[in-house]
């Protein structure tokens, strides 16, 4: 089947009835949780992910794929409004979004950042049904010894991209590959760290070690850190950009999109590189380079292009080599891995209907972005002046009923009030959850695909440096690593990756 036909397929199951309402219901929902300060994508989706068990696999995936870019969006407003990004992507919006609503000029901004999300969404969207089909049918070919380079050199790469200390990231991941050992043998049933715990014998839910370590671990971090802002310095009006702020869009919107849609599929941050990078991009070849920081309208419309696109073709390694590049992606592996359904390279042909659904979905959801957001923007800021205090006890009362409605079984509650706590005191170490996530859900496949190359080879570790695949990942894993402690990389990662708070 050709892509003309495949596309028809996709759109044929994403414009049913109940997957259009869904793919609606995400939007809204990640846009309005998206928009609380403080939380971000991650914490979205991770405390939004089990409303979703109950559905088909289709909608469930494309309910969580709109989740996802509304929250990325809801990050964008927050950012411009009140100076607090969502997550660290958004961070880079802040500096010229929020001076230009000092200014008064909060409705272009705003429009600058709807519309280069609706135009780098679009394209990445039809860059990620381009690329997927041959890179799937390439890792078809992936031996047991190959799969377990290319998981490593992910898992190393995500390491170098993730903010704070690259020491500390790696204890992350260990820790994560840790937890996922926990359960019963894969080969032998032998049980394993499981502490006479019948519950864990089947290994630690993935719920709830999400909705623990960035749901409620996010928002005691906020709580202890609110403060009191002004929502506005003035009424949203003017919400259509001028002449003037649309000719000077269109470039950085261009080349957002570009350096979005190729980072985006780097593990670790690649949506955060993306979005800093664009910022660096346009300042340097602006003719008005002392205008960054102080409301230039080019600084809001390029890192939010960048950041969308990345949000969109972050979804390549995912559905075809089933990796995760980043925490929500592994959330996704999660919601995959719950409905019956291994993610990577099979999927295209045993779930195509699926498959190609979701990014047909995608055209869908940001089209619904763009039509819903402005005209509600109203909505948005006043649900800003709603006090923690208030609104955090329902979302995590919400977040517990739908865990625990998943198994009826009240461990699943102790365990995300567990990770939880160790979340928060894992932020409280400067050690960020993110890596942690990435190792336990990749960490089991990890450690299978090395058994497996080692079964095959009868215990023969040569074999990951006979096979070529294999051998030159390892390599990029290595020089990944080595490029990671050198000072002067590591002055960079600091200064890029720090949070605006």
């Amino acid at each position: 089947m050709d892509l003309f036909g495949d596309l028809a397929l996709g759109f044929s199951t994403a414009l049913l009835i109940q997957n259009v309402l869904y793919c609606f219901l995400g939007v809204l929902l990640g846009t309005a949780v998206g928009v609380l300060p403080g939380i971000g994508p991650t914490a979205t989706v991770a405390m939004l992910l089990p409303i979703t068990f109950n559905f088909e696999p289709v909608t469930a995936l494309i309910m969580l794929a709109g989740i996802y870019y509304g929250a990325q969006y809801g990050g964008s407003t927050t950012a411009i409004l009140i100076n607090l990004p969502g997550e660290s992507s958004a961070a880079v919006t802040a500096l010229d979004g929020h001076e230009m609503a000092r200014q008064g000029r909060a409705g272009p901004a705003l429009a600058a950042a709807a519309i280069g999300s609706f135009v780098a969404g679009t394209v990445a969207t039809v860059i990620l049904a381009v690329a997927a089909p041959p890179l799937a049918a390439v890792a078809l070919r992936f031996g047991p010894a190959d799969y377990f380079a290319l998981v490593l050199f992910g898992l190393i790469v995500s390491i170098a991209l993730a903010r704070g200390s690259a020491l500390k990231a790696l204890a992350m991941i260990a820790l994560g590959i840790l937890l996922g050992t926990v359960g019963q043998d894969i080969y032998t049933g032998t049980p394993r760290f499981v502490l006479g715990q019948r519950e864990l014998y089947g290994g630690i839910d993935f719920v709830s070690v999400a909705v623990g370590m960035f749901g409620i671990a996010e928002i005691l971090r906020n709580l202890e850190n609110e403060r009191s802002r002004p929502a506005l310095l003035g009424a949203v009006t003017h919400l259509w950009p001028t002449a003037e702020d649309r000719r000077r869009i269109v470039g950085p919107i261009a080349r957002g999109t570009g350096l979005g849609a190729a980072l985006g599929v780097l593990p670790g941050g690649g949506h955060v590189l993306a979005s800093f990078t664009s910022y660096a991009v346009e300042k340097r070849v602006s003719k008005r380079p002392q205008d960054f920081g102080r409301g230039a309208i080019e600084g809001v419309a390029g890192p939010e292009s960048a950041n969308n696109a990345a949000a969109q073709t972050s979804f390549i390694p995912l559905l075809t080599l089933g990796l995760p590049a980043h925490p929500v992606m592994a959330l996704m592996v999660g919601a995959f891995i719950v409905h019956g359904i291994t993610p990577g390279p099979n999927v295209i042909n045993d779930e195509p209907e699926l498959f190609w659904g979701l990014i047909a979905s995608m055209w869908i959801g940001n089209l619904m972005l763009l039509l819903l957001n402005l005209p509600l923007i109203g909505i948005w800021v006043r649900l800003l002046r709603i006090p923690y205090q208030v609104l955090f006890p329902m979302i995590v009362l919400f977040a517990l009923v739908g865990t625990y409605s998943l198994n009826f079984n009240a461990f699943d509650v102790y365990a995300i009030a567990f990770f939880g706590l160790l979340g928060y005191v894992l932020i409280k170490c400067g050690c960020e959850p993110a890596p942690l996530l990435l190792g336990f859900v990749l960490g089991p496949l990890l450690e299978e695909n090395l058994r497996r190359a080692l079964i095959i080879s009868r215990g023969d570790p040569l074999v990951f440096l006979t096979r070529p695949i294999s051998a030159a990942f390892l390599a990029l894993a290595a020089a990944a690593l080595v490029i990671t402690v050198l000072p002067a990389v590591r002055r960079r990662r600091e200064s890029v990756f720090t949070e605006e708070e």
